[in-house]
């Protein structure tokens, strides 16, 4: 813009009298004093950091499953190779180390220290979200009914900080080179 302001000027004082004089006068004039920056009238500039790269937390938690106990290499693997033996051997070792994952990040405990096949009662104004009703349901609370599962809730949730870069934000398992 001040490009385009100097060269419209030049071109004025090179071609116009008028123009040349006032331009003059104005720069032999000595240079007024800055204004004072006003906070009502000085425009708000906003300097926004860049954002630290992230990784959602179910990638974490999914990466921290493979990384710790391959549960992706098992799913993903076909399994049509093996027989039900060699399978159910490297599940034992997989759902061994998945369980001690779960259990330093969210520390599980039962919903209902019940158990399952046993008598039940589903209190009146029960929270439906710890509460799933199956079967014949008729009239209102209290229900009795047969456990099926105590459900499982978490007493923590701990999830390590990603530190990685942006491209690698959605990488549960590195590529691995021998060298």
């Amino acid at each position: 813009m001040r490009l385009f302001l100097a060269l419209r000027a030049f071109w004025k004082v090179l071609f116009g009298g008028e123009a040349a004089r006032r331009v003059k006068s104005a720069l032999d004039r000595p240079a007024l004093p800055a204004p004072e920056p006003s906070k009502s009238s000085a425009p708000t500039v906003r300097v926004e950091k860049p954002k630290p790269a992230t990784q959602s937390d179910a990638l974490t938690l999914l990466a921290t499953l493979q990384r710790e106990a391959r549960l992706v290499d098992l799913v993903q693997e076909s399994l049509d190779a093996y027989t039900d033996a060699q399978v159910g051997a490297a599940a034992r070792d997989v759902l061994r180390d998945c369980r001690k994952v779960l259990e330093r990040m969210f520390a599980l405990r039962t919903v209902l220290d019940q158990s399952e096949g046993s008598e039940i009662e589903v209190p009146v104004g029960f929270d439906a979200a710890r509460y799933r009703l199956s079967g014949n349901i008729v009239g209102q609370p209290p229900f009795r009914g047969r456990l099926v599962h105590p459900g499982w809730e978490a007493t923590r949730c701990e999830l390590p900080a990603w530190s990685g870069s942006e491209s690698a934000a959605r990488v549960v398992a590195p590529v691995e080179v021998e060298v």
